[in-house]
């Protein structure tokens, strides 16, 4: 049975994105969408890819790929307000970290980033992702934790999502050693920094699809985090 739904769910991931890859037309018209309306386009591709990782997670923790109150709604809906938030932050910090970097001495940083592959990119994408993950990733991750568990506690239903968030009660019951010691302190600086790392080499509109992929790592992880 577990392997029937394994099947299944493999299936409707092709059917869903192979399209993209094997029609010319599709493809232009997802480029061409990306740069006309990024962050529509960054709440697509976090509601769908990040929400899948979370099943993905579901499926490591209880064997299946849903469960009464799991909320799959809300939860695509809530990461894709955080892809908006994503591709809003890398903006910012694509653009602010390699002014920081010229001004401690690296010359030409901010065009360095939209060159080809050199090894003054990868110091300044290496530069970008740290910054991006010290600064803005301890945040998106405890506000993931907060509506994650605020979409529970509501029965996993699209009125549940819009209740006003307990936060001060989520925060004080929240589990801050894993969070901190696991989520933080090893997948931050062991996972998430090299991988948006390989991001910021990337050219601009795959950027915040890549980091989206990355998202299904992350509902694997927090799965891992809930046994931990």
């Amino acid at each position: 049975m577990n392997k029937k739904q394994d099947i299944i769910f493999v299936t409707i991931v092709i059917l869903v994105f192979a399209p993209f890859f094997l029609c010319d037309k599709l493809f232009e018209f997802y480029l061409n969408f990306n740069q006309q309306h990024g962050l529509i386009a960054s709440f697509i591709k976090f509601s769908i890819l990040a929400t899948s990782g979370e099943l993905i997670g579901l499926r490591i923790k209880t064997g299946k790929y849903y469960k009464k109150g799991f909320g799959v709604m809300p939860r695509m809906l809530v990461w894709g307000f955080i892809g908006i938030t994503v591709k809003l932050a890398f903006s910012f910090f694509v653009t602010n970290t390699p002014l920081l970097l010229e001004h401690f001495g690296l010359n030409n940083a901010s065009r360095v980033i939209h060159q080809d592959f050199s090894l003054e990119k990868l110091l300044v994408a290496f530069s970008i992702s740290t910054a991006l993950n010290v600064i803005y990733a301890p945040l998106m991750m405890t506000f993931h934790k907060i509506t994650d568990i605020h979409i529970v506690n509501n029965g996993g239903t699209l009125i549940g999502l819009f209740k006003p968030i307990k936060i001060r009660k989520i925060l004080l019951n929240l589990n801050w050693d894993i969070q901190v010691n696991f989520v933080f302190k090893k997948t931050i600086p062991l996972f998430w920094i090299p991988a948006h790392t390989i991001t910021f080499l990337l050219p601009p509109d795959f950027q915040v699809l890549f980091a989206a992929l990355l998202g299904i790592a992350l509902g694997v992880i927090l799965a891992i985090a809930d046994f931990t």
